[in-house]
């Protein structure tokens, strides 16, 4: 009998949410995605020091008012190279959260780690930059876009964000359920929410809905999971990115899994073409409360995390 995970790829490519080298190894996905908090746990790895130390004597010669930057970047490409040598298909790396709302600076850091690829000999196809889904970091992936340079939009949480997303063709979008799920459980004081009720999977499923009906090239990629069964319900996604203890509990549950969403499923179903300018996103996302506490929250604990990493590479730079 297979097993859930081995089921789940016959409906959805799966990409792993690690910096862990080794889970990746491990699972062998299609794609791998990292963020600052991932970069940072795996830096402080000893497996990994050889890919810090790289980074560090790598930016050693950049002026030192630039150099905490440059090491970032250099570490966060070391990191998606080695990943690379062991998934067929691409890896996300994350342009700094605290450049979410600067338009022109999100797209000279996106231009700079795509240098950074080359340089070391990995095409552009095989990396997706990540960008915060606020306004700015959309309009910044739509002239990304346009020069071959493939944009993941992340900290999806509004239906307004996807949208605005699918019309600027970015190639691909990472809605969150798990913290979806997370605020509403808070909000509601409860310790779960039934299966049938889960407004992560909700959010995800009109998303998808809505790109497939209306017919656009923008793939949605489920991520930010908190137990199987959100996973299992958002079978026939286009990308499912798991974290490998879920990967494991997948790995461990036999069964079929059966496909949820469909091309036939978002034809039959009932969402309306919406158009969106500035104006009309921000009020709609401004009163998605859930939508606007989470983007906000995502942001600073990324800049938060990327800080933490900073001080620590200034540190081992110092010797």
């Amino acid at each position: 009998m297979t097993n859930q995970l081995e089921s789940l790829k016959q409906h959805s490519v799966i990409v792993a949410d690690t910096g862990d080298i080794e889970s990746i190894a491990r699972y062998r996905p299609q794609d791998a995605t990292t963020n600052p908090s991932l970069i940072l746990k795996a830096a402080q790895d000893a497996r990994y020091r050889p890919v810090v130390d790289e980074a560090v004597a790598a930016a050693a010669t950049t002026p030192a008012d630039a150099r905490a930057g440059d090491t970032i970047d250099r570490l966060f490409v070391g990191f998606g190279r080695r990943i690379l040598e062991l998934v067929p298909g691409r890896v996300s790396t994350e342009v700094a959260a605290r450049l979410s709302f600067d338009t022109d600076a999100t797209e000279a850091k996106a231009r700079r780690l795509i240098d950074l690829y080359e340089a070391a000999g990995v095409p552009r196809e095989r990396v997706l930059i990540k960008i915060a889904s606020t306004w700015e970091g959309i309009r910044a992936a739509e002239r990304l876009e346009r020069d071959g340079i493939h944009c993941n939009l992340t900290l999806l949480f509004s239906f307004a964000q996807a949208v605005a997303c699918a019309d600027a063709g970015v190639t691909l979008i990472s809605p969150f359920v798990g913290r979806i799920y997370d605020w509403y459980r808070k909000a509601r004081g409860v310790e779960d929410i039934a299966r049938e009720d889960d407004p992560g999977v909700a959010s995800v499923t009109r998303i998808y809905h809505y790109y497939k009906r209306f017919g656009y090239d923008t793939q949605v990629m489920g991520a930010s999971f908190r137990k199987t069964t959100q996973i299992i319900d958002l079978a026939g996604c286009d990308l499912l990115t798991i974290s490998p203890d879920l990967l494991a509990k997948l790995e461990a549950g036999s069964g079929e899994v059966p496909r949820r969403l469909s091309v036939a499923s978002a034809e039959a179903s009932a969402v309306e073409r919406l158009d969106l300018d500035e104006e009309r996103f921000r009020w709609m996302h401004n009163e998605d409360a859930m939508a606007t506490e989470k983007l906000a929250e995502g942001i600073r604990t990324f800049h938060a995390d990327a800080e933490k990493l900073a001080q620590m590479m200034a540190g081992l730079a110092a010797g």
